[in-house]
């Protein structure tokens, strides 16, 4: 097995392993706790095998609002069909910050790949937090932010692409709103980091409404800083799995007329402090 850093601060990617085999969890296991983000290069699995790996990490977090794979509800349809213009996920985001639970991290298949493209960003928000001055970090702590999922998932999303072709559905579903410190204690690495993003945050509480904003356009546009991502150029039966408690990620949308589809498994969390 063969473990290659994918930037100076953030992700692995890593060769000669197969998530099959019980004598490659440990080294696997210890690289996503160290690197956040893991690309495993060459996998040949079943949904069998992709469900069988995902629960050594733990319970699986069944997605409320995404389209099952036929036979498998725990697994995650993530499609892109060649006639749609919409990509699911184009805004950075961190899965299931509007959980009072929020997920420990996705494990995406690559199963139908463009030519090019369809590439996904990642971002530290330990290394981000750390880069802020002295002054700024000892203003965020203490801090807590709403999540929510009514306003990305609910009833005023319905004419999107993505629901109108039935990737999206179950709006009546997105009724979830989670309060979360603005910087948390990673529970595997023990790093400090920020938890907010621009998809599910609302507001920070405590603030007016002007202050709220500016401080999280003053946060979003400092983890926006290449210093702070590592970029996945995905290939077909790539796995990649994240960490949801110490990344964001996003979805490049630059492959129209081209097909993607991927299978996600949600690994559910513990409690944030």
């Amino acid at each position: 097995m063969q473990i290659t850093p994918l930037t100076g601060g953030l992700g692995a990617e890593i060769h000669g392993a197969d998530v099959r085999r019980d004598e490659d969890f440990a080294d696997i296991e210890a690289a996503f706790a160290e690197h956040a983000v893991i690309v495993l290069r060459g996998q040949t699995i079943t949904p069998d095998d992709h469900l069988a790996f995902a629960r050594r990490f733990g319970p699986i977090n069944v997605n409320r609002f995404f389209k099952p794979v036929d036979g498998y509800p725990e697994i995650a349809t993530v499609l892109k069909e060649k006639d749609q213009k919409q990509a699911v996920g184009e805004g950075w985001h961190t899965d299931h910050s509007y959980d009072q639970v929020p997920a420990m991290g996705s494990i995406l298949h690559a199963i139908e790949m463009p030519p090019f493209g369809g590439d996904t960003l990642f971002v530290s928000m330990a290394a981000a937090y750390e880069a802020l001055s002295p002054v700024m970090r000892r203003f965020l702590e203490g801090l807590t932010a709403m999540h929510s999922s009514r306003h990305a998932f609910g009833a005023a999303t319905q004419d999107s692409e993505a629901a109108r072709s039935g990737r999206l559905s179950n709006a009546e579903a997105a009724t979830q709103d989670a309060r979360h410190p603005v910087v948390i204690t990673h529970p595997l690495s023990g790093r400090r980091g920020l938890f907010v993003n621009p998809v599910f945050t609302t507001h920070i509480e405590g603030l007016t409404p002007g202050e709220s904003d500016a401080i999280l356009a003053m946060l979003y546009e400092h983890c926006r800083q290449p210093e702070f991502q590592c970029r996945v150029r995905w290939q077909q039966g790539d796995i990649t799995m994240w960490d949801n408690r110490a990344t964001w990620h996003k979805a490049i949308n630059d492959y129209h007329g081209f097909r993607r589809l991927m299978h996600r498994i949600t690994v559910e969390g513990v409690p944030l402090h």
